[in-house]
């Protein structure tokens, strides 16, 4: 007993230097943030403190809800379509083993790509005058769409390049959990005669729900907080149609060097994404009770 009670502390004291690194390098920079969030503080000027002024210019600030609203149906649009998707690629894969053997490296590709090299590809695929997407819809006598340029289309493509990038990596999480189910559930279900589509719905994805969760809060953690792509497509434009808070913080702190503002826009966006999370996380251990 004792022995391993000193192993543990060995263990403890080795890690430590790790530990307090790993805190630092989180909690200095969050608690730094937050302390310029309550600053007037713009580059080249002295700072000096605002009594939380900030947060009332952000709550009357029309371009605060945009960003809020533009965030929320973004990600709302791309968690919806990479679960569909995702779901129906991991049971397709889960079905047939020939195809997964097959498609393993395609399905791991898309989301290993960097986001500039995602983001520039398919620049040249949406291009409205040379790119391949409005060839293939005038093939099919469709009219030509403005894509990325359009007020109207630009978040559903920012949402389906998102997906095209990630839903695989939704695949992956969902064919583990799949993997993981208990095949005498299915084998009593094929006994009494239920349809594939019934035991999907009556036993499948009941038993999945905890995997869903767990991909669910994963590809919120990055969906409310997406930058990448839209900065390398759109940058926030046409107008203001696709500029989301991460990137209306960007902008205020490093275009126009108000970084007190700025951060108080990213403090707010932190707050939404551990809200979520931690929406997500009792729903998990709902869903697994």
């Amino acid at each position: 007993m004792s022995q391993s009670i000193g192993t543990r502390r060995q263990l403890m004291v080795m890690s430590l230097p790790a530990t307090i690194f790993t805190v630092l390098m989180i909690a200095f920079p969050f608690m730094y943030a937050i302390w310029l969030s309550f600053e007037h503080f713009s580059v080249g000027m002295p700072a000096h403190f605002n009594h939380g002024l900030n947060y009332a210019t952000m709550v009357q600030d029309p371009e605060f809800w945009n960003g809020l609203e533009v965030t929320i149906e973004l990600y709302l649009l791309s968690l919806v379509l990479q679960l569909l998707l995702g779901t129906y690629i991991a049971v397709l894969l889960h079905s047939s083993k020939r195809l997964w053997g097959s498609l393993r490296t395609l399905l791991i590709s898309p989301f290993v790509l960097p986001p500039v090299v995602v983001g520039m590809m398919w620049l040249v695929i949406l291009d409205p005058s040379i790119g391949a997407a409005n060839w293939i819809l005038g093939e099919f006598g469709l009219p030509p769409s403005s894509w990325l340029a359009s007020p109207q289309w630009v978040i559903p493509t920012v949402a389906m390049i998102d997906s095209w990038q990630w839903t695989p990596f939704v695949a992956l999480i969902v064919l583990g959990g799949l993997q993981s189910l208990p095949p005498s559930v299915y084998e009593a279900a094929q006994i009494d005669g239920s349809s594939r589509w019934h035991t999907f719905r009556r036993i499948t994805l009941p038993l999945l729900l905890p995997t869903l969760v767990t991909a669910t809060i994963l590809r919120s953690v990055d969906l409310l907080r997406f930058f990448d792509i839209i900065y390398i497509t759109t940058q926030g434009g046409p107008g203001n149609a696709s500029n989301t808070l991460n990137i209306y913080g960007f902008r205020k702190g490093f275009e126009f060097f108000d970084m007190g503002y700025a951060s108080a826009l990213m403090i707010t966006l932190s707050a939404i994404v551990f809200g979520a999370v931690l929406v997500l996380t009792r729903l998990r251990k709902y869903a697994a009770v």
